[in-house]
């Protein structure tokens, strides 16, 4: 199974769209690897500089509809292949979510004010997230402060995390 979590990247907008996280003029590139440098390419948000906060990122807490827009694998792709595993949101569009599970990674929907408080406790530390799936439990930590968060996971979406997506899970299944 993925390690999922580490050094948490807080982006404090809703509807990032899937054009944001991987533009349209990549997706005829032939492998995942390839979409690595243009993830959050050309993401609008103040003071965020995808080539300097990208470095080092395991984890994504955002706002609202995360994924929005078109519906295509090639935005979860391009998280993967940056190591970007986890990404923790007050709501994700349907198939972008589900894309994410598909390829083993982790969308997990926290209630706005959960997100608030991460947003005010830790957006302006260097924080890092650990996911206890067993106890279904965020672990947050950063300069001193900690917090665990609890999340809950449909059965479905926790056996994909743990096959490593679909694929993985239709082989050991069919």
């Amino acid at each position: 199974m993925r390690n999922f979590g580490g050094k948490v990247l807080f982006l404090d907008r809703d509807d990032i769209n899937t054009d944001e996280i991987i533009p349209a003029r990549y997706l005829t590139e032939m492998t995942k690897t390839a979409l690595k440098p243009y993830l959050l390419e050309d993401l609008a948000l103040e003071e965020f500089d995808a080539a300097r906060d990208l470095a080092g990122v395991g984890a994504i807490v955002t706002r609202a509809n995360f994924g929005c827009g078109s519906s295509r694998e090639h935005a979860p792709w391009a998280l993967e292949v940056n190591d970007i595993h986890l990404v923790i949101a007050e709501s994700f569009a349907r198939i972008f979510r589900q894309n994410m599970f598909n390829c083993g990674l982790m969308a997990l929907t926290l209630p706005p004010e959960a997100i608030d408080r991460l947003f005010e406790r830790f957006g302006a530390h260097s924080t890092h997230v650990a996911v206890d799936l067993q106890r279904m439990r965020l672990n947050f930590t950063a300069d001193g402060l900690a917090e665990q968060v609890p999340f809950t996971l449909a059965p479905f979406d926790r056996a994909l995390i743990e096959a490593g997506g679909w694929v993985e899970y239709a082989d050991r299944r069919y």
